[in-house]
């Protein structure tokens, strides 16, 4: 029964070991994500900054300060 749990443990140990060796992002990983980040931020500003989107904004603002508390 010993042997069963120190073998357990053990293996349990290593694979930790191993899936830390693994953790995180490479540069290159970095980089992707950087650039698709920014690509979806320019997209999110030309839409939010689109006639249609700006005059919804607006009216929603103005709604929101003419309202009766």
């Amino acid at each position: 029964m010993y042997k069963a749990v120190w073998a357990r443990l053990r293996a349990l140990v290593c694979g930790t070991r191993a899936a830390r060796r693994d953790a995180g992002m490479v540069t290159s990983e970095y980089a992707m994500g950087i650039v698709a980040a920014v690509a979806f931020a320019v997209v999110l500003y030309k839409v939010v900054t689109s006639g249609q989107v700006d005059a919804e904004l607006q009216a929603i603002v103005k709604r929101a300060l003419d309202a009766r508390m």
